[in-house]
This record gives C-alpha cells, structure tokens and sequence, in this order.
C-alpha cells in the first residue's frame, strides 16, 4: 500500500503558475504509474496528466497540453505537477493517485488516491 499527501495548491491569477506536489510513502514509489486527477462539485473526476515509473513517458489531457507538465523524482518519492498559463477553469481539487497496472494507464487502475489540493484560479 502507498499513501499520498498532496501539497502546493493555492490561489493565483489567471495566466500565473503554481506546481503542486505529492509526496508518497509505503511501497516502491518507483513500482507505481502516477497519476493527476482534478475535480470540481457536482463534476466527474478528470484526468489531467500520468508519467510512467522512470519518468520516460508522460500523458496528458488535451484541456492542459502545453501548459502543464508532469514530473516525478523517485528519490525523493514525489510527483509534481507544474501548471503554467492557467485559466479560471483550471479551478479544481487536484489529486495525485497511484497504479500497479501497465502504461499507458486505465483509470481503474489507479488504487490509491491522496486527500487532494485546492487550486483556485480568480483574479
């Protein structure tokens, strides 16, 4: 089992950038797929971004190619989430989840999910 604790989240302007991050403890973190995940009341979780276990590959949703980038340093357990250019509708709780599954990954697959950031984008 891994657990994950999300960091970083805050209010910024629209066009400004924050990074968040997640820190994971527990088994192998290099073992895992990460995954980004936002999520506004009364919408479904989406998908944003997942990096695979070296950091060689990365995926993301079309809403933030470009503007975002996934990154991860298994010798510190962490992935990041770097977020530049960001509109009012970036406005989420972002979350970090775990997979044990193959890449590229199904959602399904992601077992272990942290609490999750707030980020607000508002001028």
């Amino acid at each position: 089992q891994v657990q994950l604790v999300e960091s970083g989240g805050g209010l910024v302007q629209p066009g400004g950038s924050l990074t968040v991050s997640c820190a994971a403890s527990g088994r192998t973190f290099s073992n895992y797929v990460m995954g980004w995940f936002r999520q506004v009341p009364g919408k479904e979780r989406e998908f944003v971004a997942a990096i695979n276990w070296s950091g060689g590959s990365t995926s993301y949703a079309d809403s933030v190619k470009g503007r975002f980038t996934i990154s991860r340093d298994n010798a510190k357990n962490t992935v990041y989430l770097q977020m530049n250019s960001l509109k009012p509708e970036d406005t989420a709780v972002y979350s970090c989840a775990a997979s044990k599954g193959f890449w590229p990954p199904q959602l399904r697959e992601f077992s272990y999910w942290g609490q999750g950031t707030q980020v607000t984008v508002s001028s």
